[in-house]
């Protein structure tokens, strides 16, 4: 069969070598891919938000499955307009995608049907919001309601921080329209794990767990970013937490979804607090997470196109999804100056250290080819990736390998993982 991936990033490099594995698939394309899947996989010039280029593309290669691996062509109706031309699609339709496309929908269904979330309150009147923040308690989470790459949300521990965040989100608009409307919630505290899961609209099948550095600095110390580096599983994601979250969250979402007129099909992240009172919902993806893919996928003993397939056709319930007993860590390699400023076009050197190691991967997150050189195109450059038989081995591995590589204004945090040693 033919599949065609749509995005570049390194989760999709992800899905990708997941995708190459599979004795099903003679052929795979990227749009637009980066330097990196392009080494498995043909790229083709076609942005991912250009879904006239996408639909004619797939008509005209005969494609099988269209894999929709960003957050933006899910929830502007990618899958939609694919099916309605005879096209298969993995991913959720555009009225179930706005589980993330919306942080105050997702708020108001997780109120509506009793999901363990924090207080909040929805705002689309910056007036009304800084006289709400007048009497709350801090600190306070500000979101700004649409996607934002992962950046649209800012933790205020004043009034006078929280009336900085209304200017940035909802005045100058630094996060776009995705700012027309914020949520301003209460702030949890505890440990953050991420659970991806496939689901069919009915069944739900969860993944392992991992954990997720969003702060630039080590120590979790500047701005936030995409995601520095993660591991999996995490080891503060005990059979007690999963048996709640079993029963409160992950079937409950997928119920009420389902309830709404909003059968969801794909690939639901859930991202976790847990909170001396017990695990609440902090946020839901639509798709896998990035850099979260790049280390809970090389553990996926399944064939990622049956499991797919499965949650396409509503038969994910006879799908006995498994995963190795180890562990991976992925590092992730940045040009300096990320997430504000960063240069481009500097050569990568060393990829080739990478082939015919089994247990390491590095996968391409911000990459180009220019000549037949491949060079940085991004904030984020690599994941290096690394499996370990338990979490400090992998650890180990992993940061041994982003040794490997290298780039001119190479940038990474130094611990990752670290948490590790207080499990």
């Amino acid at each position: 069969m033919k599949v065609l991936i749509v995005g570049s990033g390194g989760r999709e490099h992800a899905i990708a070598t997941s995708v190459s594995k599979s004795d099903k698939v003679d052929k795979i394309y990227c749009a637009p891919g980066n330097a990196g899947i392009g080494l498995i996989a043909e790229c083709v010039p076609i942005k991912a938000m250009d879904f006239d280029g996408i639909t004619d593309f797939a008509k005209k290669e005969s494609i099988d499955l269209v894999i929709v691996g960003m957050d933006d062509p899910l929830v502007g109706g990618l899958v939609d307009i694919l099916n309605e031309n005879g096209i298969r699609a993995f991913g959720p339709k555009k009225n179930a995608a706005i589980l993330e496309g919306s942080k105050a929908f997702s708020k108001e269904l997780m109120k509506k049907y009793n999901i363990p979330t924090a207080g909040y309150e929805t705002f689309d009147d910056a007036d009304a919001a800084l006289k709400y923040l007048k009497g709350s308690k801090y600190p306070v989470v500000l979101k700004a309601d649409g996607l934002a790459l992962g950046k649209g949300v800012l933790i205020c521990n004043t009034y006078e921080e929280a009336c900085d965040g209304v200017k940035t989100i909802m005045v100058d608009k630094q996060f776009g329209a995705s700012g027309d409307r914020m949520v301003i919630e209460e702030f949890m505290t505890g440990r953050e794990v991420s659970v991806l899961s496939f689901t069919d609209g009915r069944s739900i099948r969860i993944m392992t767990s991992a954990q997720d550095h969003k702060r630039a600095g080590d120590n979790d110390t500047g701005l936030n970013t995409g995601g520095m580096g993660t591991f999996s599983p995490s080891p503060f994601y005990t059979a007690e937490v999963d048996d709640f979250c079993k029963k409160h969250i992950y079937q409950a979402t997928v119920d009420a979804m389902a309830a709404e007129g909003r059968e969801f099909k794909g690939v639901i992240f859930f991202g976790l607090m847990l909170t001396p009172e017990g695990p609440r919902v902090l946020e839901y993806n639509c798709r896998f997470g990035d850099p979260e893919a790049q280390v809970v996928l090389p553990r996926m003993k399944n064939d990622i196109i049956d499991v797919m397939n499965a949650c396409i056709d509503g038969t994910l319930g006879d799908v006995d999804l498994q995963f190795e007993d180890n562990a991976a860590v992925c590092v992730v390699l940045a040009s300096d100056g990320y997430p504000v400023k960063y240069e481009k076009g500097l050569p990568i050197r060393g990829l080739e250290n990478f082939e015919g190691r089994d247990g390491y991967y590095c996968f391409h997150a911000g990459t180009a080819l220019k000549g037949d050189t491949i060079v940085t195109n991004g904030g984020r450059v690599l994941g290096v990736t690394a499996l370990g038989s338990d979490l400090k081995q992998a650890r180990e591995n992993a940061y041994k390998a982003t040794e490997w590589v290298s780039f001119d204004n190479k940038y990474m945090r130094h611990d990752i993982g670290k948490a590790i040693d207080e499990a």
